[in-house]
């Protein structure tokens, strides 16, 4: 299966291109990225000077777990005041770039990764959630514990689609990471389903380390008393659970496991797509192979009816 870019694949194109040397030009691009989120870029002073501005649906939820500080520890001086209709950008002077080769792509790539980091701040939040919840359930065993410790942290919705929202509630075991997602057909229902017990056989059989995976039509029970789920919504609304457990809540793994676990959605739903286009094309590829079966069981010289003068019919060649 194919995995997705993390990165704007555009983005970094472009910025590749002008970091190498390029004689400096005018820039006013609009980039689209998944799940409706915008990118401009542009030279709205000098040639020079690069605008890379984002705009994403959930920025101001995504503010209140730490978004900010994510961003401003990942690109430092080049952030500057927002561009208008944007929510975050970026200013980067291409007569000051960092004099090292590598330095300067270490620079494309991380500005090329902007969608993912400004994403990445819940789920940092709900790492260090866990480190605290982990570190006070030590001091307890787990009859003990407080009723703080033993609930774990409070439930962090980001409404990053329009319909569709991630969950993530961090406890002192585990964290756990809910996407709400709409199926428009009930085919997308049924690949969707399919897929999600490859995740579960793939665990069960040569990948233990892997994280829980389910798949449930009614909201689970951590989204009890969440505003905006809808309980025992069945209909076309799924909702896929990941269990992350310790082994994958270190430090050292946090960054990929970020990656990964944010690209879920598109992942999944860009399959379910391309397995019903390899389907179509299969059945297409079927028929006209019957089609030419049929072709070649037509009789090469047909007999072909004419009629008389008096309007009676008769075969050639009878």
């Amino acid at each position: 299966m194919l995995l997705l870019d993390y990165q704007n694949v555009l983005l970094q194109s472009v910025l590749t291109e002008r970091f190498s040397g390029a004689p400096p030009a005018s820039i006013d691009q609009t980039v689209s990225d998944f799940d409706g989120v915008t990118f401009h870029i542009s030279t709205p002073e000098t040639k020079t000077q690069i605008l890379v501005s984002i705009n994403i649906r959930c920025f101001k939820e995504l503010v209140q777990y730490g978004a900010e500080q994510v961003l401003q520890r990942e690109y430092g001086q080049y952030v500057v005041s927002p561009e208008p209709g944007y929510d975050f950008s970026v200013l980067v002077d291409l007569e000051n770039l960092p004099a090292d080769t590598e330095a300067r792509e270490d620079l494309v790539n991380k500005i090329s990764l902007l969608k993912r980091n400004v994403m990445a701040a819940p789920f940092e939040h709900a790492y260090e959630e866990h480190y605290k919840l982990s570190e006070a359930a030590s001091k307890y065993t787990s009859e003990e514990a407080p009723q703080g410790v033993q609930d774990g942290g409070d439930v962090m919705a980001i409404h990053y689609r329009e319909e569709e929202a991630i969950y993530i509630k961090a406890s002192d075991d585990r964290v756990t990471i809910i996407f709400s997602t709409i199926f428009r057909e009930e085919t997308d229902r049924v690949f969707g389903k399919v897929f999600i017990q490859e995740f579960v056989d793939a665990r069960r059989r040569a990948i233990q380390n892997a994280p829980q995976v389910l798949f449930r039509n009614d909201p689970p029970l951590e989204l009890q008393g969440v505003p905006g789920v809808k309980e025992g919504s069945g209909g076309d609304v799924g909702y896929v659970t990941f269990v992350l457990l310790p082994r994958h809540l270190t430090p050292q793994r946090m960054p990929d496991v970020i990656s990964h676990i944010q690209t879920f959605r598109d992942y999944f739903h860009y399959h379910i797509k391309a397995s019903k286009a390899y389907i179509h094309s299969r059945m297409r590829r079927r028929t006209a192979d019957f089609l030419q079966v049929l072709r070649r069981a037509r009789p090469e010289n047909e007999e072909k009816e004419r009629k008389t003068a008096s309007g009676r019919t008769f075969r050639q060649g009878a």
